[in-house]
């Protein structure tokens, strides 16, 4: 399984520990308004101060664009994970450099500070090595706990490995121990349920899904595109046209493991006070477009969920920012809560619609990372977790 050192393996006793954490949380009017992935952290945050290790902490915030800009900055975060920690978190305006530098020095065992948004700099997404020996230097030991970006090879997440000896921190840790277990030996049945906007974004997914998953299931966007392929007419439904004959080659892959929509919540406009109704997938009139999976539908992807010995749920079933059409997604998010198999969740619309649900807590892995674990899932090698020293 994990096969990667993490902090348990090391002494940090003293030493100086740069943490590559993922706080790129939302903002709202300079405040931060959602704090799952600051609380993630804490595990690691919490044994690293325990056990006497001066901690650096850095992350990316948002898409600024290589330079300063006061709306991406991690002051806020800095406030906030001084309260769940309940120990004080020194702020640093810059992510490198002499003021960075001095205010290391002064951290005594315990104490933290929090650099500036590493994507101020250019040299962040360039992995550029003069900024990574700049990030280095500060630090004696590095952590990756960041799994939400560990498919990127950015300077702060593979850049410093080059300098320092690098191991995981907890939540990456658990990611992977997660993850991997559904994808090398899951218990059986293993239920896979894609959905979310496009095909496109998740060919490779379903590719490496179709060698492993019992069952899968799709809705969402990309239900459409599937529906389409075999010869459905999905009036103004989103269909990627030039996804369909990919769409034909996985349905012939799968035989009759892909499981579809049979009837959908439709509407006749792309807004949240449309007017809305239940048909049959052959029944879609001209001008109106399928926005969630129907009663019927759900029905059956419940009954196949409920058996499940492993299921793995990456994407919404249906347009779930608009109450008129989150309810297949809402009712999809009981049962998998409900199913007495392992349940994992992969991070972004589905991991929030669980905690809009309020079933985060009856999920056992929720993950913090979307584009990381669809990579994971792809079987793609992450860069940000291959750079970390072996056991």
């Amino acid at each position: 399984m994990f096969d990667k050192k993490t902090i348990r393996d090391i002494d940090v006793k003293d030493k100086r520990v740069l943490v590559r954490v993922d706080f790129n949380v939302p903002l709202n009017d300079g405040q931060v308004s959602d704090d799952t992935r600051i609380r993630a952290a804490l595990p690691t945050l919490n044994y690293l101060a325990e056990h006497g290790a001066r901690i650096v902490l850095c992350s990316h915030l948002g898409r600024p664009k290589n330079e300063p800009d006061p709306a991406f900055t991690l002051k806020p975060v800095a406030e906030v994970l001084s309260k769940l920690l309940g120990r004080s978190v020194k702020f640093v305006p810059v992510t490198v450099g002499p003021e960075a530098e001095a205010a290391v020095e002064a951290l005594k065992p315990g104490e933290f500070v929090l650099l500036e948004n590493t994507r101020f700099k250019p040299g962040e997404k360039k992995n550029d090595p003069e900024f990574s020996a700049g990030l280095a230097k500060l630090a004696d030991i590095f952590v990756n706990d960041a799994f939400g970006s560990a498919h990127r090879a950015h300077a702060s997440t593979t850049g410093v490995t080059e300098y320092l000896p690098s191991v995981a921190g907890f939540l990456m840790e658990k990611e992977l121990n997660y993850l991997g277990k559904a994808l090398e030996d899951p218990k059986r049945p293993f239920v896979a349920i894609l959905g979310g906007a496009k095909v496109s974004d998740k060919i490779g997914v379903i590719d490496s899904l179709l060698k492993k998953a019992d069952t899968l299931i799709i809705g969402g966007g990309m239900a459409n595109t599937f529906l389409a392929a075999q010869g459905y007419n999905m009036a103004d439904s989103l269909v990627e046209t030039d996804a369909l004959e990919t769409a034909k080659d996985l349905l012939k892959k799968a035989g009759n493991r892909i499981l579809l929509p049979s009837d959908v919540v439709i509407a006749d406009a792309f807004s949240a006070d449309a007017l809305d109704r239940v048909v049959l997938i052959d029944e879609i009139p001209a001008g109106w477009r399928a926005l969630d999976i129907g009663p019927e539908t759900l029905k059956r992807f419940a009954e196949v969920a409920a058996k499940a010995g492993t299921i793995v749920w990456n994407g919404p079933m249906g347009v779930f920012e608009f109450p008129k059409f989150a309810a297949g997604t809402m009712k999809l998010a009981q049962v998998v809560a409900d199913s007495s198999g392992t349940s994992i969740v992969g991070g972004g619309d589905s991991a929030a619609a669980v905690r809009q649900a309020g079933l985060d807590y009856k999920i056992d892995h929720v993950s913090t990372g979307g584009g990381a674990s669809l990579e994971f899932l792809e079987g793609k090698e992450l860069p940000g977790v291959a750079a970390l020293n072996d056991r």
